[in-house]
C-alpha cells in the first residue's frame, strides 16, 4: 500500500505519435493537418492524426473520404512502422536519462516506477518536466507527450489523459477521490463497452458512484479479483499488477488485388507464419496449435487447424501449413491470417528434435538481426517480400520488419 502522500508512477503518453513523427521528419508538415494511413487507397482509414487534423473532426478510424470532406487540406501519409519503432527506441533512451522505464505499455506509452526520494511529489514532478525536455532535445521538437504522475500506474495513466496535448498532471492521495469525479466511466482504464454495461446494470452511472462502492461490491460487479484491484487503485493504493500470460501470436493481411489468387495467397500466409514463428522465438515460447484462415470475395471463409508438438521452428510450421493448405478452396481470396495458440514458455522438446535444424534457424535469426530481416529468407517468399508489411499493435512493439 502507498503510504502518506508519495507518488510511485510516471506515465508517459506520446501525443498523436505517428503523425508527430512524420511532422518531425518533414518540417514542411509542421502545423499542417496530417493523417497516417495503412495504405493510400480509397477504402482505407486513418490510424493516427495530428492535432491540426483533429480540430476538423478527423480522428482514428475516419475514412480517407470523410477526412478529406472534413479537412480538404489534410495530407495523407502511408504508415512506416520501422520509422515509428526507431523513434520509440530513441524516446525510451531519452526518458532513461531522467529515470528508469519500468514497462513499455505500447508504441506510444510507457510507465516509470519511482524509487526512494523520487517518490516525493515535488521530485517526481521535476523528473516529469525533465522527461519532456529530454524528449524534445534528444528526439525532436514535434514529439510532444502528456505525462501523469500519481500513486500508482492506473492513476498516472488517468492523469496523463486529463490534459492533452503536452500536459503534465500530478495526482496525490490528498486529491483522491475528488479529482476523479469529473471523469466519465469510460475514462477509467478497464471499463470498455461490455464492462460499462455491467456497471450501469449495477446502478452505477458516474465515477462518483463508482468511488463510493465498497471493495466487496466492486468485486461482485467485476466478478472477481479484478474489481478488488481496481478498488485499491482508485483509492491510491499500490497493488501490483497480475502477471500476464501470452495466449496467442498471429498475423493477418488484407490482400491487394495482385495477390488475390490461391498461389499468391499461400505465399503471403507463409510469410505471416514465419513472422509469427520469429516472434515466438524472441518471446521464448512454443505453440501447440496452428490455425489458418482465408476470407473470400465470393464464398464463406475457410478455417483449418492442426495440433502440434511444442513447436516454434519455421520448417515444422511450414510443413504443417502445407498439409492444411491442401484443403483450401481454389477461389478468389480477400484476406488471410495465421494464429499460433496454446502457447507455453516451458516446452518439453521431443527426443527426436534435430539439433542441426535448431542451430540453422538460430543462425538465420542472428544473421537477420544483424544485417536486416530480409538478408536470409525462404526462396518461395521472394515474390511477396513487400506484401503484408509489419503492423504495430496496441501492445506489440516489433523489432523485425518483413
Amino acid at each position: 500500500m502507498t503510504e502518506s502522500n508519495e507518488v510511485r508512477s510516471i506515465f508517459i503518453d506520446m501525443n498523436s505519435y505517428f503523425a508527430s513523427v512524420e511532422q518531425e521528419i518533414n518540417p514542411g508538415l509542421q502545423g499542417k493537418p496530417v493523417a497516417v494511413v495503412p495504405m493510400i487507397v480509397k477504402n482505407s482509414c486513418c490510424i493516427a492524426v495530428s492535432y491540426e487534423a483533429k480540430a476538423f473532426g478527423v480522428k482514428t478510424g475516419t475514412s480517407l473520404k470523410d477526412a478529406k470532406i472534413r479537412c480538404p487540406d489534410i495530407v495523407f501519409i502511408a504508415a512506416r512502422p520501422s520509422v515509428y519503432v526507431d523513434f520509440h527506441n530513441r524516446i525510451v533512451e531519452a526518458v532513461e536519462t531522467c529515470t528508469k522505464v519500468s514497462k513499455v505499455r505500447s508504441i506510444d506509452e510507457m510507465d516509470c516506477r519511482l524509487m526512494g526520494k523520487e517518490r516525493k511529489p515535488e521530485n517526481a514532478y521535476a523528473i516529469a518536466r525533465r522527461i519532456k525536455n529530454s524528449i524534445r532535445e534528444k528526439v525532436g521538437k514535434s514529439l510532444k507527450c502528456s505525462i501523469g504522475v500519481a500513486p500508482n500506474s492506473l492513476l498516472a495513466k488517468i492523469a496523463a489523459e486529463m490534459h492533452k496535448p503536452d500536459g503534465l498532471t500530478l495526482i496525490t492521495r490528498a486529491d483522491l477521490p475528488d479529482v476523479l469525479y469529473s471523469l466519465k466511466l469510460a475514462d477509467i482504464p478497464g471499463i470498455g463497452d461490455n464492462m460499462h454495461k455491467r456497471v450501469n446494470n449495477a446502478g452505477i452511472s458516474t465515477v462518483y458512484q463508482l468511488c463510493q462502492l465498497k471493495k466487496a461490491e466492486m468485486r461482485r460487479i467485476w466478478g472477481g479479483i479484478v474489481g478488488e484491484r481496481l478498488w485499491h487503485w482508485l483509492k491510491g493504493d499500490d497493488v501490483p499488477e497480475p502477471d500476464t500470460k501470452k495466449r496467442v501470436v498471429g498475423h493477418s493481411h488484407v490482400l491487394p488485388p495482385k495477390f488475390r489468387t490461391r498461389e499468391k495467397a499461400y505465399n503471403v500466409v507463409q510469410k505471416l507464419l514465419l513472422k509469427a514463428a520469429l516472434r515466438l522465438r524472441k518471446m521464448n515460447y512454443w505453440a501447440k496449435l496452428l490455425v489458418v484462415y482465408v476470407k473470400y470475395i465470393d464464398r464463406p471463409s475457410w478455417v483449418a487447424k492442426m495440433k502440434l508438438e511444442e513447436c516454434r521452428d519455421d520448417l515444422t510450421l511450414l510443413k504443417a501449413l502445407n498439409l492444411l493448405w491442401a484443403s483450401c478452396p481454389d477461389s478468389a481470396p480477400l484476406a488471410v491470417g495465421v494464429s499460433l495458440f496454446n502457447l507455453t514458455p516451458n516446452a518439453t522438446l521431443s527426443l527426436f528434435e534435430n539439433p542441426q535444424k535448431t542451430r540453422l534457424l538460430d543462425t538465420i535469426d542472428k544473421i537477420n538481426a544483424k544485417h536486416g530481416v530480409q538478408t536470409v529468407y525462404f526462396g518461395g517468399l521472394h515474390d511477396v517480400k513487400e506484401a503484408a508489411p509489419t503492423r504495430i499493435g496496441f501492445t506489440n512493439i516489433p523489432d523485425t520488419f518483413w
